[in-house]
């Protein structure tokens, strides 16, 4: 295990109380703590940011139906009204797993008697050469918010040269977050761009949706994927399936076969992996860096160390990374520690699958549902349970008004200006590697000389 010297004691314990720290605010760390309540023991959730992100919502992040404060929720009014539950904003480098440590980057590390690992995902690269450096992924608030500013800088570069260089927008892998990001952007395009840009023909603003397989939506059935094909196709998302990318440059996703496709803006949805610090923790690790943990949840090969969520592989079997596999997974680690505290043994986890769904645009979802009833849906009923659903996963009243109003004005609305607020503008490589940094009276010129009016 990792055993770096410290420049501090670590946090103790409270006398005659087990201490309990969650590491990670994600579903499976969140409910957890929920879980946890009435425990006898001290419980101490750490995370590297101050508040919870809902991941599921990111792309209406990116895409401008939500804010991100819509999306994201204070750890520390999460654990505030939480009787001997506390908060630590902090980044984790290693576990002491004999002297129970977790070791923290500033040094003052965390004694545990407990610990339940649920430090979610990041990208999957698959070794392809610039994937890492020239694409965005969704993963993360901050990650959304950078799509966003770069996907409507890019509108405005193009525009300011009179629509000759419409952007093209490429979003690699077609599982949910990919079907979901593509048909988002092409909703944008096909409404916002159409009544807010007049300087470009939103015909020629692509979206590209690259899917190595022969279909987008693998984990559902075929007639769902085919239902989601067609959606994405109505809303003029080009679909590039059984395509794998070579390569990716600055301004290019270059496709195996020798196909240069010119990008404005690449997001990378193809795949998700552990977190690559973890392979210095010193514990088993399966297939996508997934911890390898016993039945009850616990890592193999220790008695105090859980693992949850998208970081757990449960018996040598990863679950789906979803909501509800980190939910169930969180819950019952917790379950099995409130257990262990009282004296009692463990008791294996049995995941109940509740189905899954997935958004292409404005309604229009594929909805597989095994629990409380089982049934397979698109369309409108499909779009109206896949909201329903996640704007109850929320994690507070506030966030479920404000998202539930924002997706109504958003999807339901279709007003005539959609009010898309842009952040910072960002770099955007357009076709030809054109600069993206031009002067504004160079603008103001260009724009006159071409017959628009400048501001």
């Amino acid at each position: 295990m990792t055993t770096t010297a410290t420049s501090a004691p670590p946090q103790g314990r409270t006398a005659g109380r087990p201490k309990v720290v969650v590491l990670g605010a994600g579903f499976a760390g969140l409910s957890a703590v929920r879980e946890l309540k009435g425990v006898d023991a001290d419980v101490l959730l750490v995370d590297k940011n101050g508040y919870n992100t809902f991941q599921p919502l990111l792309f209406q992040v990116a895409t401008g139906g939500l804010n991100p404060g819509d999306v994201t929720y204070s750890l520390r009014s999460f654990t505030g009204g939480r009787s001997r539950v506390r908060f630590r904003q902090g980044t984790a480098t290693g576990v002491d797993a004999e002297a129970k440590v977790l070791r923290m980057a500033d040094g003052e590390d965390v004694a545990y008697d407990y610990l339940l690992i649920s430090s979610g995902i990041a990208a999957n690269y698959f070794g392809i050469p610039g994937a890492e450096e020239h694409t965005l992924t969704m993963y993360t608030r901050k990650g959304a918010i950078e799509v966003r500013d770069r996907l409507l800088t890019a509108f405005e570069r193009a525009a300011e040269d009179g629509g000759a260089e419409a952007p093209c927008v490429v979003v690699v892998g077609g599982g949910a977050t990919g079907t979901e990001m593509a048909g988002a952007i092409a909703e944008l395009r096909n409404t916002y761009v159409a009544q807010s840009f007049p300087e470009l023909d939103p015909s020629r603003v692509r979206v590209v949706c690259i899917e190595m397989l022969d279909f987008v939506l693998g984990p559902f059935e075929d007639s769902l994927r085919q239902y989601a094909k067609r959606s994405l196709e109505e809303r003029g998302v080009e679909l590039r399936l059984g395509s794998a990318v070579a390569e990716v440059r600055e301004d290019a996703v270059v496709l195996k076969g020798g196909e240069e496709i010119p990008s404005a803006l690449t997001v990378w949805t193809s795949g998700v992996s552990a977190p690559k610090s973890l392979s210095e923790w010193g514990f088993p690790q399966g297939r996508g860096g997934r911890l390898q943990t016993e039945p009850d949840l616990r890592v193999q090969g220790s008695d105090s160390v859980f693992a949850v969520g998208d970081v757990g592989a449960v018996d040598g079997d990863p679950l789906p990374q979803l909501a509800q596999p980190a939910i169930q997974t969180g819950k019952h680690a917790a379950a099995n520690i409130k257990r262990l505290v009282g004296g009692l043994p463990t008791e294996p986890f049995s995941y109940s699958d509740k189905g899954t769904m997935a958004i292409v645009g404005r309604m229009s979802a594929v909805a597989d549902v095994k629990w409380p009833f089982a049934g397979k849906f698109t369309g409108a009923i499909g779009w109206f349970m896949w909201m329903g659903l996640h704007i109850a996963l929320l994690h507070s009243f506030r966030n479920r008004v404000t998202a539930l109003a924002g997706i109504v004005s958003h999807y339901v609305s279709r007003s005539a200006q959609q009010n898309v607020i842009p952040g910072e503008p960002r770099s955007v490589p357009l076709k030809g590697r054109q600069a993206s940094d031009t002067p504004p009276a160079e603008r103001d010129a260009k724009l006159e000389r071409q017959g628009g009016r400048a501001a």
